[in-house]
């Protein structure tokens, strides 16, 4: 029988999990605000949090000094690139884990969660050395690469949870209806999975969105992300706060808005199979 919780200890919860989202939410809202304000009073203590001139000023600055739309559908083709890619490779992978096991299955699995423990920088040095060699710096595909090898342990860990949820006997039965091993994987596996894959889906999209060590280190203009596009207002001669703002405004708003409409289904695939 479930235990009955009382209204006020559920107003206390609620209060609760509102200050902590808040408090989440926070720094977002200041960026936000931030990017309307002047420079002078993006700097003003003690700062001014609605009662200052709204201006669209930074905005317009931004525009026309970068082409916001280019580092938009590099920061597209990226992520969903090498999510897409990285999905393709992880599918079979975690079939073959879950329902095909060895004796170094497990190994296999730590191995690929410890390369996530390695510091990207220890590596960048004969990744950029085979880039430039195979001509693949500062260009989409050299990054949709990149980051498909850096997600996909991720992936991986993430899809093999889901396909252990899924009862082994269905796909023996499958097996005894005559479904050969494509069909097994694609017409019944992958059908029964789509919560997890699109948790998996979403969620690397956001981390390779987000990424920002390689992208800047691997690309100059051309495949340059919205991430260099919010590192270029970093000079020699200072920050710039609201300019600064308002390009982060324009980088993590897609995203911002893909979250808010996908929530339900990022919940749902990642708590799926925790209740039974």
């Amino acid at each position: 029988m479930a235990r009955r919780v009382s209204n006020q200890r559920k107003f206390v919860v609620t209060l609760i999990a509102w200050a902590i989202g808040l408090t989440i939410f926070f720094p977002i809202l200041w960026t936000i605000l931030t990017s309307f304000k002047t420079e002078a009073e993006a700097i003003a203590s003690p700062p001014s949090f609605l009662l200052f001139d709204w201006t669209l000023e930074n905005y317009s600055e931004v525009n026309e000094r970068s082409d916001y739309f280019l580092h938009f559908m590099n920061s597209v083709i990226i992520s969903l690139g090498s999510t897409l890619l990285g999905l393709a490779i992880a599918i079979p992978a975690a079939w073959s884990m879950a329902f095909v096991p060895g004796k170094r299955t497990k190994d296999v699995l730590m191995w690929m969660l410890s390369t996530k423990m390695l510091p990207p920088v220890g590596v960048l040095i004969p990744i950029y050395l085979l880039f430039r060699d195979f001509g693949l710096l500062d260009t989409r595909q050299g990054l949709v690469i990149v980051l498909t090898l850096i997600n996909l342990p991720i992936i991986v860990w993430m899809l093999f949870t889901y396909f252990k949820e899924i009862p082994g006997e269905i796909l023996e039965a499958a097996r005894m209806d005559g479904a050969t091993l494509w069909n097994e994987v694609v017409h019944i596996l992958t059908p029964m999975a789509v919560p997890g894959i699109a948790s998996t889906l979403l969620l690397n999209v956001i981390l390779a969105w987000n990424e920002a060590f390689w992208t800047l280190n691997l690309t100059a203009a051309k495949a340059a992300p919205l991430t260099a596009f919010i590192a270029s207002y970093s000079s020699p001669e200072g920050l710039f706060y609201a300019k600064l703002s308002a390009a982060s405004t324009l980088a993590i708003a897609p995203i911002l808005i893909l979250g808010w409409f996908s929530q339900k289904q990022l919940v749902r695939g990642l708590t799926f199979g925790a209740v039974k």
